[in-house]
């Protein structure tokens, strides 16, 4: 407890509050369509390929929009890119609720949901940039447990489908936005860590191979969670023959393990390193996909592995950007982002591997065996890299460096200048 007191008292937490009801929004809007997607396909009697496809495209589509709203936060500000970005949101969602009434239609409002999927760099950039460095793996941990809008997604989108149909969904999710937009407006301060770069130096991480390993890696952390959390309640659905509400109430179960976990990541890899911490969330993955490929007669086991699974992936998250604000502590927002885009452009690999298993060879066991094998080549990749890097930037396992007494004093002074904003 006094440890989190410490950490409170180093930042500005209603700042942290606000990025994560701003990434938890979003993160719902992004995979409604997944979490709608039983009822979408009974609509317009989809294949599995299609249905594959229609999950993915807001996941691709939100990770092309990250890196390019990532870049825009350097210049306007990351409070005012957020609500730029949310007020976008919101018109989309309206055109959903007026006008989609096609299978193109849904993949149409696909890419539009994809503008929900571009908050990720900015929101944990937002929550964790008042934090030392030392504490900036717990607050982005925090930031980033706003993926648990997956969570809200799968347990409120099926039975209000039921209700009043799936298209009127999106109405009522643009409604829900009124809140983070608020409590953005009134309780967020703008960090004081803004760096006036051009537009070379905000781009250089997309010409380094450690920008690159982290964007590997993160299409097994990120990528994983994000692509399942999509396509489980297709899978629940067809594989188990539940009801569409169970569905998504089974898939909650695995995707609230997986954004609760996040936080325990980043507090853990500020501990132990976020080095360790993904050599360990990565061998979990691999057995627990694996697993699952093979467990597909039981539901109840298919559920707890798929929870387990989760937990290791919400942990990855945490582990990976602990790291990242130490390796560009500087431009971390656009690190973030690309980061992020790399990482969600795998997330659309995941729901069409399963889709085209299916459909291909009558079972989503390839699917899984697809995954697992990546994420075998991602630990190999990263058992090598961490020699580098620990020769460089981190210590040993990927803790933060010791701060000097001359960089903690100017963090505490960037925090108490008028121009930070901070009172």
């Amino acid at each position: 407890m006094a440890d989190f007191k410490t950490f409170v008292r180093s930042g500005h937490w209603p700042t942290l509050l606000a990025s994560f009801l701003y990434f938890d929004f979003c993160f719902a809007i992004w995979v409604l369509n997944g979490a709608m997607a039983p009822f979408i396909s009974e609509s317009f009697h989809l294949s599995a390929a299609q249905k594959g496809f229609m999950v993915s495209v807001p996941i691709l589509a939100g990770a092309l929009m990250r890196f390019p709203l990532g870049v825009l936060s350097q210049y306007i500000g990351r409070k005012n890119a957020a609500m730029v970005e949310m007020g976008l949101i919101v018109a989309a969602l309206g055109y959903g609720y007026g006008y989609v009434d096609s299978y193109d239609g849904v993949l149409a409002m696909g890419v539009l949901l994809g503008i929900a999927g571009a908050s990720f760099g900015v929101a944990l950039s937002l929550g964790s940039g008042w934090f030392p460095p030392q504490h900036k793996g717990l607050a982005m941990g925090i930031a980033g447990a706003g993926n648990s809008g997956t969570v809200l997604a799968v347990l409120f989108a099926p039975p209000l489908a039921a209700k009043f149909g799936w298209s009127t969904v999106y109405g009522l999710a643009a409604c829900t936005m009124l809140l983070p937009m608020l409590v953005m407006w009134f309780a967020a301060k703008e960090p004081p860590d803004r760096e006036h770069q051009t537009l070379r130096e905000h781009v250089a991480c997309l010409f380094e191979k450690d920008g690159w390993a982290f964007s590997l890696i993160y299409i097994i952390t990120f990528g994983g969670f994000i692509g399942l959390a999509s396509f489980l309640p297709t899978y629940f659905y067809d594989q188990f023959h539940v009801t569409k509400i169970e569905a998504g109430q089974l898939t909650m179960l695995a995707t609230l393990m997986g954004s609760a976990v996040r936080v325990l990541g980043g507090y853990i890899s500020d501990r132990i390193g976020g080095i360790n911490t993904l050599s360990g969330v990565l061998m979990i993955v691999i057995v627990t996909l694996l697993m699952c490929g093979f467990a597909g007669g039981s539901v109840a086991v298919t559920t707890l592995l798929f929870m387990l699974c989760f937990a290791a992936l919400g942990a990855g998250n945490g582990a990976l950007f602990q790291l990242v604000p130490l390796r560009w502590p500087l431009t971390t927002a656009v690190a973030g982002s690309m980061i992020g885009e790399v990482g969600a452009l795998g997330g659309g690999f995941l729901p069409n591997a399963m889709g085209q298993s299916k459909q291909l060879a009558g079972t989503y066991l390839w699917g899984f065996v697809a995954f697992a094998v990546l994420a075998l080549v991602m630990l190999v990749m990263l058992r090598r890299v961490q020699i580098r890097w620990t020769r460089t930037w981190a210590e040993k396992g990927g803790r933060a460096r010791t701060t000097s007494l001359s960089s903690e004093a100017d963090f505490a002074l960037a925090k108490s200048s008028p121009r930070s904003g901070r009172p």
